[in-house]
């Protein structure tokens, strides 16, 4: 007599529940839920500002001073002396409003410089004073 043992070619019966359906209908029940909800249509009141109708105060001009990296000082494309720079910021210092200093170092400018016209920029009461083209460092 022939008996067979093991596995015939069946596989093993399934226990788990089949969640398609389950699925399926949750979907439906969110979408009707979203549908049957009314649409929020209430206000938040706000007391905004009235616009400012006046033109803006004077601009005030913008001076590009550079320092190339030999230590020549340039005042608007213009080279010029450390005593001509402080005559410029003395002006500069008296103006009202006063005028925007843009220092522009060359990248291979000695510190030392930088910090020479900075110093005498303070020291004379210019105030308005910052650095462009810093993205030529990174």
């Amino acid at each position: 007599m022939a008996m067979s043992v093991g596995t015939s070619g069946e596989g093993e019966v399934m226990v788990e529940m089949n969640t398609t359906p389950l699925i399926d209908v949750m979907l439906v029940l969110l979408t009707l839920l979203i549908i049957t909800l009314p649409i929020q249509t209430h206000a938040v009141k706000l007391d905004m500002p009235a616009p400012n109708t006046t033109p803006p105060t004077v601009m005030p001009e913008t001076v590009e001073l550079g320092v190339d990296f030999d230590g020549t000082i340039t005042w608007n494309g213009v080279a010029v002396d450390r005593g001509t720079m402080d005559a410029y910021f003395l002006d500069a210092a008296k103006k009202d409003p006063q005028p925007e200093i843009h220092v522009n170092p060359n990248r291979l400018a000695k510190y030392d410089a930088v910090a020479k016209v900075l110093a005498d920029a303070q020291r004379l009461g210019v105030t308005h004073i910052g650095f462009t083209g810093i993205d030529q460092y990174n």
